[in-house]
């Protein structure tokens, strides 16, 4: 691979990256700003510390789990600050937004753990063996998050229903 810092990787980077890791920066948060600022960092992170990758994929893996773990940052910050996060705001109108914006609600609400697996699988489209390979857990680890994750949001939106 190319070192890091020439424009050519930056850009091959970025643009390679960036909307998947936007995507998934703001399923942890629900202000666009603080999903880019994430991003942002992690991209930072990336040219300071000038990591080798073994190969794309672990390339890839790096990046998502430092933007993983910059927007959990964010997130403890403003829950510190009991500062309330910018509602993301969708027309109000249809029921079918509605429900879409309650289960992005309560991944966004589940413990990190969960959050992250359902977000990757979902979302991403990246099967069980995938997010173990990026999230560097076992399979069966990443199985088990993801039905408690779901068994998790199930009663939190049956609660919701009620």
């Amino acid at each position: 691979m190319v070192p890091f810092g020439t424009d050519e990787t930056i850009s091959r980077v970025v643009e390679a990256y960036s909307p998947m890791l936007l995507r998934l920066a703001a399923a942890r948060l629900q202000s666009a700003a603080d999903a880019e600022d994430a991003v942002q960092e992690a991209f930072l992170r990336l040219l300071t510390a000038a990591p080798v990758f073994r190969d794309a994929e672990h390339e890839k893996a790096w990046l998502i789990r430092t933007t993983l773990h910059r927007a959990s940052d964010l997130r403890r910050q403003a829950e510190r600050r009991n500062v309330p996060l910018e509602d993301v705001s969708e027309s109000a109108g249809e029921e079918t937004a509605d429900r879409g914006r309650a289960v992005r609600e309560a991944v966004q609400a589940l413990p990190e753990k969960y959050a992250s697996v359902i977000h990757l699988y979902y979302y991403e489209g990246y099967s069980m063996k995938e997010i173990a390979r990026l999230l560097g857990l076992p399979a069966p680890t990443v199985g088990t998050r993801l039905a408690r994750g779901r068994e998790r949001l199930r009663q939190m939106l049956k609660e919701e229903c009620l």
